[in-house]
């Protein structure tokens, strides 16, 4: 897919070759953390779950930005094979009780609400990190697994123990994003012992016009696909873009849902994008709540967030004659 993208979205070779070499040098060392590690979970781990282009990269910096949370950074992003050492080395280098006579005070940084087809900037932005969910599946390349297959093949043992290792050393629960995984919550829900899925949905019409301008951003062409492949995408594959697009945000949404039925109440949120963006402080109460928090925490967030589009008229028309196709 690299090829493809256009110039300002492709990867940075050199630095997917020293982040190969660097991860292969400290493997050692996090393989002792990784059998040390106690698989239980300190901290319930929070997985926001939704479409593309739904809203959760700005409901990740908002969360990061809260305090409530660690979350994959784009510096911990860097330590994808060895993440306990990276959580370690982020503490060393941004955590301000460690920050001696401000020697490293530039990293410590907010998070800007700012980003670019889901990528951030900043050390402590949130980083998506799919590179870390990717090696513990058997075949990395490929975007959709039947639940069956990875209970057979993902390596669940070292997932579950760099997850808890993150919590210990962050001291707090960890949020990221899970869509990778949209289309596996029944078995998510079976393997993790303290969860919270988190699903975000958009105002439909405008998730699909977002989703086309990020095809034309990063792809050169609305006519491309763009993002995961899902199971639905044999048959979504030739159709016309704007049905297309519909096709692919409706199946996830749906997915989502369906795979959320039998998750107990306590292990799940559904949040509307557009009433997070009204009221985000509400949803951080509903949060708290959902985490058992208390009062350990108030909010100091913005009290609300411009909703950043509105589809042009016709395409709304558009959508919605599509979505009538897979309703």
């Amino acid at each position: 897919m690299s090829e493809l993208r256009t110039t300002a979205f492709r990867r940075n070779e050199l630095l997917e070759e020293l982040l190969t070499e660097l991860n292969a040098d400290l493997w050692p060392s996090e393989e002792r953390l990784i059998a040390q590690q106690d698989i239980g979970f300190s901290y319930p781990l929070i997985l926001v779950m939704g479409p593309l282009r739904s809203g959760t990269t700005l409901f990740m910096q908002w969360l990061a930005n809260t305090g409530l949370v660690a979350y994959p950074t784009n510096l911990l992003s860097r330590f994808y094979q060895t993440p306990i050492i990276g959580a370690k080395i982020q503490l060393l280098l941004t955590d301000p009780r460690y920050n001696f006579r401000n020697e490293l005070g530039e990293f410590i940084q907010q998070v800007e609400y700012h980003s670019e087809n889901g990528k951030t900037r900043g050390v402590l932005a949130p980083n998506e990190f799919w590179y870390f969910w990717r090696r513990f599946l058997a075949d990395p390349a490929r975007d959709v697994w039947m639940d069956e297959e990875l209970k057979q093949s993902m390596d669940t043992r070292t997932m579950l123990a760099e997850l808890s290792g993150m919590m210990r050393v962050f001291q707090r629960p960890f949020a990221a994003k899970g869509m990778l995984f949209n289309y596996n919550i029944p078995f998510l829900d079976t393997v993790l012992d303290k969860v919270l899925f988190i699903q975000i949905k958009r105002d439909i019409a405008t998730n699909v016009a977002s989703v086309l301008e990020a095809r034309k951003r990063q792809l050169g062409s609305e006519s491309v696909w763009y993002s995961f492949e899902i199971p639905e995408y044999e048959l979504l594959k030739n159709l016309d873009p704007i049905v297309q697009t519909a096709g692919q945000v409706c199946s996830i949404n749906k997915a989502i849902e369906y795979g959320l039925v039998n998750v107990m109440k306590s292990r799940k949120l559904v949040i509307n994008y557009e009433d997070f963006c009204s009221d985000p402080e509400s949803i951080f109460q509903q949060i708290k709540q959902k985490l058992n928090l208390g009062q350990a925490h108030s909010y100091q967030g913005p009290a609300s967030f411009d909703l950043s589009r509105k589809p042009d008229p016709f395409l709304e028309i558009a959508v919605h004659r599509a979505i009538e196709r897979f309703i």
